[in-house]
């Protein structure tokens, strides 16, 4: 299948817009991702941060590009309240679900990471959605979560909870970053 322009369109046109990074087609376009140029490396900033145990500024926090885990969870079929083997003829099926834990005291976490190394250490199936931080204390908020928990496996753990979990959800930073260190 080959794609061609449509009515009133012209091929300048079309390749302007793909010079800008945006993917032209009949009048439509797809934005720029926040973070294209990441290469999934943690920012050494943070991560120092979280290292030396001292609190870590909120607004670099808020603004710094975090990973969160999601991963393929196989769809089962219930009756009755009790999974039955699934109908389906070939391929079963799926989904992709955001990665949480509960600790001792029923408390719900967030799972995200600093950088691609710190979550294959954690699970190497894992599937990284790379979001500011404010997105993900949001996220964990919206997941019903306590905390949002920052490289669970290390190489050291932030856990983000009560009030400065809910500060960092209503953060309102200018751009994302990504390499502030």
């Amino acid at each position: 299948m080959t794609a061609t322009p449509g009515p009133g369109s012209s091929r300048v046109a079309d390749r302007g817009r793909a010079a800008r990074g945006s993917v032209a087609g009949n009048g439509r376009s797809l934005a720029r991702p926040a973070f294209g140029d990441d290469d999934g490396s943690a920012d050494s900033r943070l991560r120092s941060a979280i290292a030396s145990g001292m609190a870590v500024d909120l607004a670099v926090l808020a603004s710094t590009r975090l990973l969160v885990a999601v991963i393929a969870v196989e769809d089962v079929a219930v009756e009755d309240g009790r999974p039955v083997e699934s109908r389906v003829v070939g391929d079963k099926g799926s989904h992709m679900a955001v990665v949480s834990m509960i600790n001792a005291a029923g408390e719900k976490g967030l799972l995200a990471f600093t950088g691609l190394d710190s979550m294959q250490a954690w699970d190497r199936l894992a599937r990284p959605v790379p979001v500011p931080g404010a997105d993900a204390a949001r996220a964990a908020l919206a997941d019903g979560a306590t905390a949002l928990v920052i490289d669970v496996q290390g190489p050291a753990r932030l856990v983000v909870a009560g009030d400065v979990l809910r500060a960092l959800a209503d953060w309102e930073a200018a751009e994302p970053s990504h390499g502030l260190g």
